[in-house]
């Protein structure tokens, strides 16, 4: 920009200069004519001065000649001019500067054939007797038989020229003076006119490098101002729109960062342009290392790539579900569909991963309930359907069959009607349907009535029930559902022990670094025990570890899951200990209080 304000500025010199030294030009001109007028003028009437009052002889007569001359001499030191008289013939008979026998006939002159023709002759011709230029002016003069010729005139225009060059001397100095003054000015005003431009082209170098907060500051209502109000204008409309890209951009990138199914977006040329956290995480790769990449080095994903190479190659939407066993083994649903432009260009394939092996699981599981509760309805209403067929056909007779016919129905069906009340228990624990109303609840108040709920089947099986609870412990919890807890691992472990045997309720207060504070139920008893293979399945529902001795006892299989989820509820965990022909310990450690669950909270 400063070698344009430069060249501005030169511009500017150059045609002031040139302006200058025209006028300069044209005033010279103007002078020196002015000048030769006026002299012509005068020498004009002189010449008119001269006819009227000088004393002519005759041309003819003897002595003329030295008579012109000498009087030609004497008017020409009068009027400071030189002065030539010429007969009508263009001879020479008189002149104030020169022998006029030396001089030439005079008749084709320019001067003497103007006033010839014109009355008045006058031209300006460099002089060779003299060596410089003259102002000639010629008048035809006729007095009688006395004189019939011109008498001419001339003066030197050597003080013409000196005015003049006295005046071009005057003028180069005011044309300097004038020249530097008109440089200044032209630079202030190059300055003037740039000055904004640069700042325009400042700000808009700083737009095209993405700086869209730069503005032009300029109070002008000219073309440059409306030009940085335009420049303004076009910044602020950039900058809505790229906030609005920017923000459309960080919705769609938290979208898809949140998103649980995995993006994977692969171009035109095969290579993987957009990857989620999501897809990073199913497949165990790193956005920084395949983006950009072509799809095909994900070597290790060989069913995945083989499904992703179809759906580009036919450039149609794919849906499949397919096996993968890298990084672990999983079930995967495959959704692509073409990316096409509003011109109907190809851009690529959009692929959702989603992986579906723990729904397909969940699947398999309620296939499993619903076939393990038809199973386990269907055993107690045939017995019961059984019986009772027997009995009203009437074959048996004996009372003591009957009665024992009956007491099985009666045992059948209470045992159907546990089944459904766990069944439907479990139904509401796992939607979350039901409420929990937690209260403080006094501990060894609250084992009391437990223990006597059981105490009848503990006594006929000889079996020794105790509880070992310190008196001023309290638990913040909900105390029907700490209830139906306790009473199905402690039925478990009165059904599972051998006659003569132990069960016993052991509560502890304890405090952990972390500030939070719990209580530990151990329920230990000296039953048969539980197989290892068995113990991570126990809390499945309607796994049973001696299915033969569960519907002996009278069990329905989901007792132990119910626990599982109570404790869940509580924010607590349980786990399980057993050795063979030992015995079982379930440990269950709850929150004190339920607001303050720490590391136990879900």
């Amino acid at each position: 920009m400063k070698s344009f304000r430069t060249k501005l500025t030169v511009i500017l010199m150059i045609m002031i200069g040139f302006t200058m030294i025209v006028a300069g030009i044209a005033m010279a001109k103007v002078f020196r004519d002015s000048h030769v007028v006026i002299l012509e003028e005068n020498m004009s009437r002189e010449i008119k001065l001269l006819g009227s009052t000088f004393n002519f002889h005759s041309t003819g007569a003897e002595g003329a000649l030295q008579y012109y001359t000498e009087e030609s001499k004497r008017i020409g030191e009068l009027i400071e001019s030189r002065v030539t008289f010429i007969n009508h013939n263009g001879d020479v008979i008189g002149d104030s500067e020169t022998d006029p026998l030396l001089m030439d006939n005079h008749n084709d002159r320019e001067e003497i054939i103007s006033a010839r023709e014109e009355g008045v002759g006058h031209v300006i011709r460099y002089s060779t007797s003299l060596g410089q230029d003259m102002l000639y002016v010629a008048a035809p003069i006729k007095v009688g038989n006395e004189f019939d010729g011109y008498i001419r005139l001339s003066v030197s225009l050597q003080s013409i020229n000196q005015g003049l060059q006295h005046g071009w001397t005057l003028m180069a100095v005011w044309l300097l003076i004038l020249f530097v003054i008109a440089t200044f000015v032209s630079y202030r005003l190059a300055a003037s006119l740039t000055a904004p431009l640069e700042q325009i082209i400042k700000v808009a170098r700083r737009i095209s490098h993405l700086d869209y907060d730069a503005r032009v500051k300029l109070d002008r209502h000219d073309e440059v101002g409306h030009l940085g109000k335009a420049i303004n204008a076009m910044a602020d409309s950039l900058q809505n729109q790229l906030k609005r890209i920017r923000d459309n951009e960080d919705l769609i990138q938290s979208v898809l960062d949140n998103m649980t199914s995995g993006i994977l977006l692969i171009d035109l040329k095969g290579n993987i342009a957009v990857i989620n956290p999501a897809a990073e995480e199913m497949l165990k790769v790193k956005a920084e290392r395949v983006l950009g990449k072509p799809y095909l080095e994900m070597k290790e994903h060989y069913e995945l790539t083989k499904l992703l190479n179809e759906g580009l190659s036919l450039k149609q939407p794919v849906h499949e579900e397919r096996n993968l066993y890298y990084p672990e083994e999983m079930l995967m649903r495959v959704d692509g569909v073409p990316m096409l432009e509003e011109e109907g260009t190809y851009k690529g394939m959009l692929f959702l991963l989603q992986n579906i092996t723990a729904i397909r699981r969940l699947e398999n599981v309620r296939s499993e309930f619903v076939t393990n509760v038809s199973h386990e309805l269907k055993t107690p209403i045939a017995a019961v359907k059984g019986f009772a067929e027997t009995l009203l056909g009437g074959g048996v007779t004996d009372e003591k069959t009957v009665r024992s016919f009956l007491q099985i129905i009666y045992d059948e069906s209470e045992r159907l009607n546990r089944l459904i009340s766990d069944i439907l228990d479990l139904s509401k624990i796992e939607s979350k349907s039901i409420r929990m109303e937690c209260s403080p609840v006094h501990l060894s108040s609250f084992f009391v009535p437990v223990l006597d709920t059981l105490g009848a089947v503990a006594s006929k099986k000889r079996i020794l029930l105790q509880a070992d609870v310190p008196d001023e412990l309290y638990i913040e919890a909900d105390e029907d559902k700490l209830k139906q807890i306790f009473l199905n691992i402690l039925s478990n472990a009165v059904n599972y022990t051998q006659e003569g045997g132990k069960v016993k309720v052991i509560v502890v207060h304890k405090e952990h670094e972390e500030g939070h504070d719990t209580i530990q139920f151990t329920i230990a008893d000296t039953g048969m025990g539980i197989p290892k293979k068995d113990l991570s399945r126990i809390f499945e529902r309607f796994y049973r570890v001696d299915k033969a001795r569960s519907r002996f006892s009278g069990g329905t299989g989901l007792g132990l899951s119910i626990v599982k989820h109570l404790v869940d509820m509580h924010h607590g965990i349980v786990t399980v200990e057993s050795e063979l022909n030992i015995g079982t310990s379930f440990v269950i450690e709850l929150p004190l209080l339920q607001g303050d669950e720490g590391q136990y909270g879900n």
